[in-house]
């Protein structure tokens, strides 16, 4: 059955499929389900965060270029399919007052519009599963919220012959994800088990900030086994050379503690098609038998 299953990941920018649900793609390329990663964004905008590269002429420059061959690694290594989309990074604002996102970039798109781009993408990928990121965007950033609306407007569309008529055959997906492995308790426990090994955590700041937010819990409903997938997902991420330091706070928790510790990586059940019980520790629960 897992040759007929198709997983579609929908991202804002090149290294977000392997920083958000990257071992759990791993894990089910290995199984034999076809995955894709659409990315809407060449990430054009994006700051250089390793700053190792800071400073470099040719990246500056190139940008647009040079993480388009940086996905093209990350890709190869996860073994996914991969689309762009052909949206214009919004960049992430920063000031206060925020200054106006700039003209044309994706997150000042019509929903409608924009939308169109990925229902012509699930028609013709035919994915039962699609993953994303909640109205929040995960953290707010204008693509990451833009992501979120046209992945639910195209879910709702894709499957009706009167929506984007010229788009391909309806094709209704069954199930959709929000990527939720940026969670607290994951985090918590992380950082306790550190600390009771005698070893330092990255996460001390980061959780005394989380208090700070006065954002709700969310409902985290599947919790996907793929710990052997770890090490897949950090060389992913570290093909990614612009936006990942090496030596930054992702790669501070051994492998052997994350592996023992947390062995799995969470999604939110947006919505289904298919009856499932709650919780799941697979996206295709109530799709293989059916």
């Amino acid at each position: 059955m897992s040759d007929d299953l198709r997983l579609m990941a929908v991202h804002a920018h090149p290294d977000d499929e392997s920083s958000k649900g990257a071992a759990t793609m791993a894990k089910y390329v290995s199984e034999g389900v076809e995955v894709l990663v659409a990315t809407c964004t060449g990430g054009e905008r994006g700051s250089i965060l390793n700053p190792k590269l800071q400073g470099d002429a040719f990246i500056e420059k190139n940008m647009h270029e040079v993480r388009r061959k940086e996905m093209a690694e990350a890709r190869e290594i996860l073994g996914v399919k991969q689309a762009w989309l052909g949206f214009v990074d919004s960049g992430l604002p920063e000031g206060d007052p925020l200054p106006p996102l700039p003209d044309g970039c994706f997150a000042l798109k019509e929903v409608d519009e924009a939308a169109e781009a990925l229902v012509r993408l699930i028609r013709e990928f035919k994915p039962q599963v699609i993953t994303t990121y909640d109205e929040n965007g995960g953290y707010p950033h204008p693509d990451h919220i833009m992501t979120h609306k046209i992945t639910m407007a195209a879910f709702e569309a894709a499957g009706d012959p009167a929506r984007y008529p010229d788009a391909g055959e309806p094709w209704q997906p069954l199930k959709v994800y929000y990527n939720q492995g940026f969670n607290r308790p994951r985090t918590v426990a992380l950082h306790e088990a550190m600390l009771s090994r005698g070893l330092e955590s990255p996460y001390g700041e980061w959780l005394e900030r989380w208090k700070e937010f006065e954002r709700k819990e969310r409902e985290i409903t599947t919790y996907v086994p793929c710990a052997d997938f770890f090490p897949i997902r950090d060389k992913a991420l570290i093909a990614h050379a612009t936006q990942i330091d090496p030596d930054g706070p992702f790669f501070k928790i051994p492998m052997e503690i994350q592996q023992e510790v947390w062995p799995t990586e969470e999604y939110e059940l947006a919505k289904s098609l298919v009856d499932t019980s709650l919780p799941e520790d697979d996206l295709f629960a109530g799709i293989r038998d059916n």
